[in-house]
């Protein structure tokens, strides 16, 4: 015999059935229950993220012109060099008995050159002087020989003798005259010796740049990033021994997606993590963004100008990069989680109206983390329903 009479069996049968009858249109009579976000303004910030490597404007390789063996090292890799400064010496031996020699050819012309002013000069002019008065005797006792001949009283071997003598005594007066010429300022002796002695200054400078050049110094001021030998080692001509990061401004260069191509500008302001020191960010400014797209890499060449370096900046070093494209303040924002389409050209939401999702079609402007900002569809407080609730446009909705 059961334990309950019948009637009451099944009024229970009934009451069950009422409740199960309200839990499951409960749903159509209350709605879905939605999880919203509430459309609020706050500032954001868009920026885009890359990353580059520390650059420095230029690169400059020395070397040695001449073959030498290397006796002694100034420098070491990551000093900082002045321009002018001594990198290395080679041995120099030969380019100093170089030196000497031509020394003692400039001191030879030299002395040519003063023989010929305080020696050669005054002997020449005199000789000249003498040359003269030798012609003018000579002369003479030609017309005296010569009327006496005339008269008869001696005969022509005589007047020839003296002819003879008068051409001898102009022969030497000419030969003393050319001799006098080129012993003077102008004079063709003297622009040969002041040619010679030229030639010598031009030997012993040709000789000392050889020995300047067994001495290698950094052609401009900067940071020693390679050295390529050693002291003891013989070095070839032209071989690559030092490179030096010349000072300057420090650069950063990355390959940006070009999707942000139309996101930068020059002089926007980034933040800078290098991957060795994540702890110490610095700033740096967008100053060249290349013209040309990279096809093979879709990618666009970015510098960063770093106003001020910090001291553990090296070049080559890898850096992370947070470029600041965008900055509103008051800006009505949503969590990008509560878009729908949020890719497509026309993004919309769910709005919880009137116990209604409602489809709202919105204008998206700047992309923070994890936000982003509505520029039209929404009025601040408005609350919109997440994608997880499952709610479609036109359900009804609860929270």
């Amino acid at each position: 015999m059961s334990k309950f009479p019948f009637p009451t069996r099944r009024w229970l049968f009934g009451l069950i059935l009422v409740l199960v009858a309200l839990f499951l249109g409960r749903g159509l009579i209350l709605g879905t229950a939605a999880t919203t976000v509430r459309a609020d303004r706050r500032a954001i910030t868009e920026t885009v993220i890359s990353s580059g490597r520390v650059a420095t404007p230029d690169r400059v390789m020395v070397g040695s012109e001449l073959v030498g063996r290397l006796l002694r090292l100034s420098v070491e890799e990551g000093d900082r060099v002045a321009a002018g400064q001594v990198l290395a010496e080679l041995d120099d031996a030969e380019q100093r008995a170089a030196v000497a020699q031509s020394a003692r050819g400039v001191d030879e012309a030299e002395a040519r050159l003063a023989e010929l002013a305080q020696v050669s000069r005054p002997v020449a002019e005199q000789n000249l002087l003498q040359a003269e008065a030798g012609l003018a005797q000579a002369t003479a006792e030609h017309a005296r020989v010569k009327a006496m001949t005339d008269a008869g009283f001696i005969n022509q071997s005589r007047l020839d003798e003296a002819r003879r003598a008068l051409d001898g005594a102009r022969a030497a007066r000419d030969g003393a005259q050319a001799q006098a010429r080129g012993n003077r300022p102008d004079g063709v002796e003297v622009r040969l010796a002041q040619a010679r002695l030229a030639q010598a200054h031009a030997a012993l400078a040709l000789a000392r740049a050889r020995q300047a050049k067994m001495v290698l110094r950094a052609p401009v001021s900067g940071l020693l990033v390679r050295k390529a030998v050693e002291a003891g080692d013989t070095v070839s001509q032209g071989k690559v021994l030092f490179e030096i990061a010349a000072a300057g401004q420090t650069e950063i260069v990355l390959q940006v997606d070009e999707k942000n191509l139309g996101r930068l500008a020059p002089g926007q302001v980034a933040s800078v993590l290098a991957d060795a020191y994540p702890g110490q960010p610095f700033q740096a400014a967008i100053f060249h963004i290349a013209p040309a797209v990279d096809a093979a890499k879709g990618s666009v060449e970015v510098k960063l100008r770093v106003p001020e370096p910090p001291a553990f900046l090296r070049a080559d070093m890898t850096v992370s990069v947070e470029i600041v494209v965008g900055r509103r303040e008051g800006a009505l924002t949503l969590p990008v989680g509560a878009l729908r389409e949020v890719t497509s050209p026309k993004p919309w939401v769910l709005v919880a109206e009137g116990g209604r999702a409602l489809r709202r079609d919105v204008q998206l402007g700047l992309r923070g983390t994890g936000v982003v900002e509505v520029r039209a569809g929404l009025k601040g407080g408005e609350r919109v329903i997440l994608p997880e609730s499952g709610a479609e446009p036109g359900d009804r909705v609860r929270d």
